[in-house]
């Protein structure tokens, strides 16, 4: 689990303190809030697999709240006790949006 919590915290201290021009930045095409909010989804879908139950859609709130929306998910996931392989799957793609925006 710790792997995985400190990957968040990597990514939040990273994101945390951004307006709303750098959320908007570009990467091919995606804003860097779009990369972002595609986290939160593959958050909530990984608690949803840990928990045995249906995925569902995380609105799409400002970008500004990307980083509790992060938050929030993260503690989701972990509330879940999901299996190692889960939270593996989870901390790589904290990691990889890490170093994408």
């Amino acid at each position: 689990m710790s792997d995985f919590a400190t990957a968040i915290d990597r990514l939040l201290t990273q994101v945390r303190h951004w307006e709303e021009t750098r959320w908007t930045a570009k990467i091919n095409d995606k804003t860097k809030a779009d990369f972002a909010y595609g986290l939160v989804q593959r958050l909530a879908d990984l608690a949803a697999e840990a928990e045995h139950r249906p995925s569902r859609e995380v609105p799409r709130l400002h970008d500004l709240v990307l980083p509790d929306q992060l938050r929030v998910v993260a503690d989701d996931l972990l509330a879940a006790t999901p299996p190692d392989e889960v939270l593996a799957r989870a901390t790589k793609a904290a990691d990889d949006l890490r170093y994408t925006i």
